[in-house]
């Protein structure tokens, strides 16, 4: 039997060409010192660099690209850096996830429109994992995935504290009186201590071990911190590894399969991942063609304990998961619950992957046994406030708020809410319930993550934590309490959310997966008959998004975006 047959490298329809047409796409890229061998059928690898000072998290990228193309180099790919738009989620406003779908257009169109046979997606920050790997999958190259790692561990008067987690507590503190202003800048430095992603298992964290997970990433892939030489290490490995990936036609529909998204549901339960995780994912399902739904995360996942010991729902910092034995040490302890024989990257089954992997502090990673959290995976809620779902963190939340009912607070938006939640003369106690409206995909535009509002101070100073609060927006995977997010559909679409008003009273069953506005079918009708939209933009990006956007229960990806183009030779420009 003969050996298997290569594929056709798709760069050759470009650098493989006599005439004209091969003059041009040669020429200029000589230019750059190329010599004219590197054309001559070797595998072309794109690495997608979201490098920006704008991005912090991802401000070694530079660095880290060029280990890549060591490592591509060494395996005979010429390697060729693009840049696509950077999402630094500490800076975008109004929000980076109203940029998550355009920047995986960009991803996909520059895919698509160059000579590339396999890809490497450089992606750290919490939105520019989902959209590069969205991208990506529309176009179906052999793609591996290299996240930019944590950061250190934040370190404040001897105390560890935790990207967006210390800030939420402590800002808590300053509008408590029990932490002065000056303090808290004082803090600023010592949280954020070197290059690289939140440090907790925020959205940052929770991307990169579902990379891991989903077979996308080499082992190790989701810990390593970002400064730590065996970022590095992971990077040039990588490089080989993507050229061998083209060599083998080893596309990313043949990783990412519904099982490969059964594994990343149940991971998220046991890291304690962020709700973000199931947008994200959702979307990307789409992209790949796998049928998800919102639902698949509490039939799936629900039911499995956190086992990890991090922040916000734990103790430690992902430096400590990292050293403890990172993800691949806690999917071993789970490995009753995951699909073992799903296909990764590196050419071995999931199964295989773990099948060693130490564990070195079963105080940062726990046993089935002994959980941080029992039945600690998403919640997905329905009722006439939420009929096609929302969404709660249970390991995340008061145990004793997870049945609660109470009446409505109403926030119409994100600017009535801070013009009011510090105002002494609010009513609201804390048998209250925060209702924030027009904070979803249209309605912000972009689904900011403002669904863990700010308590009010006269509650603070009585001691109270934390309450119910419902929203059509996401949370911070850095951030806790017991909050329902991702009402769908959203208020500015017309959902029940909308036509919420001071006093109703809610009910929340988080054991029985109900949210209930008790209000007749008959009031609600007649409030409808007297409910406008907001205003839509009239114009450029946001005016595209808002008139496409999906609901939050179907990931919020453009409708137009839905399924893949593939890899096809575009015609030639010239």
């Amino acid at each position: 039997m003969g050996s298997p047959k290569k594929p056709q490298l798709r760069s050759q329809s470009w650098f493989g060409r006599e005439g004209k047409q091969g003059f041009y796409y040669r020429s200029w890229l000589k230019s750059a010192g190329n010599p004219h061998d590197m054309f001559d059928g070797r595998p072309v690898i794109g690495i997608c660099n979201t490098w920006s000072e704008l991005t912090p998290c991802n401000g070694h990228f530079r660095e880290l690209a060029e280990f890549v193309k060591r490592g591509v180099y060494e395996a005979g790919g010429f390697p060729l850096e693009f840049p696509v738009m950077s999402l630094g989620e500490t800076q975008i406003l109004p929000t980076a996830m109203l940029f998550r779908n355009l920047v995986s257009m960009d991803v996909e169109e520059s895919i698509r429109a160059n000579p590339l046979d396999g890809v490497v997606l450089l992606m750290g920050c919490d939105k520019t994992t989902p959209s590069l790997l969205m991208g990506a999958a529309s176009v179906d190259l052999p793609t591996i995935g290299l996240s930019g790692g944590p950061s250190l561990s934040g370190n404040w008067r001897g105390k560890q504290i935790g990207s967006g987690t210390g800030v939420i507590h402590m800002s808590e503190m300053v509008r408590a009186g029990t932490l002065t202003q000056e303090e808290f800048i004082e803090a600023e430095a010592c949280m954020q201590r070197s290059k690289g992603s939140c440090m907790t298992m925020g959205t940052a964290s929770t991307m990169a071990s579902m990379v891991e997970v989903l077979g996308m990433s080499l082992p190790d892939n989701a810990a390593i911190p970002a400064v730590d030489s065996r970022r590095s290490r992971l990077a040039q490995l990588t490089g080989r590894r993507i050229v061998e990936m083209v060599r083998e036609d080893l596309r990313m529909s043949k990783v990412l399969t519904r099982n490969a998204f059964e594994n990343a549901i149940k991971t998220n339960a046991a890291i304690g991942g962020s709700t973000n995780a199931v947008i994200h994912l959702l979307a990307l399902a789409g992209r790949i063609g796998v049928p998800l739904k919102l639902d698949d995360w509490d039939e799936l996942g629900s039911k499995l304990p956190c086992l990890l010991n991090l922040k916000p729902s734990g103790q430690f910092l992902m430096e400590d998961f990292f050293y403890a034995g990172g993800l691949p040490a806690l999917l071993r302890e789970i490995t009753d619950h995951l699909h073992l024989d799903c296909l990764t990257v590196n050419g071995q089954t999931l199964g295989e992957n773990i099948a060693d992997a130490p564990c070195w502090n079963n105080d940062v990673i726990r046993s089935l046994a002994d959980p941080i959290r029992l039945e600690a995976g998403i919640a997905v809620l329905h009722g006439n406030l939420s009929p096609d779902g929302a969404v709660i963190k249970p390991s995340a939340a008061s145990p004793a708020l997870l049945r609660h009912r109470g009446p409505a607070v109403v926030f119409e938006n994100i600017e009535d809410f801070k013009a009011r939640i510090d105002d002494e003369a609010l009513e609201i106690d804390e048998n209250s319930i925060m209702v924030l409206k027009n904070c979803g995909p249209r309605g912000y535009p972009g689904m900011a993550e403002v669904g863990n509002m700010p308590l009010p101070p006269k509650l603070l100073r009585k001691g109270i934590t934390d309450m119910v609060r419902i929203s059509d927006a996401r949370m911070s995977g850095t951030a806790y309490g017991t909050v329902v997010l991702h009402t769908s559909p959203e208020a500015a679409a017309g959902g029940t959310l909308a036509l919420v008003r001071d006093g109703d009273i809610i009910e929340l069953d988080v054991p029985g997966r109900r949210l209930h506005l008790e209000v007749s079918d008959e009031e609600l009708a007649a409030r409808r008959a007297q409910w406008t939209p907001p205003p839509a933009p009239t114009r450029g990006w946001a005016k595209l998004y808002v008139d496409h956007v999906q609901q939050a229960h179907l990931g919020a990806d453009l409708d137009i975006l839905v399924g893949g183009s593939g890899a096809d030779v575009p015609r030639d420009s010239h």
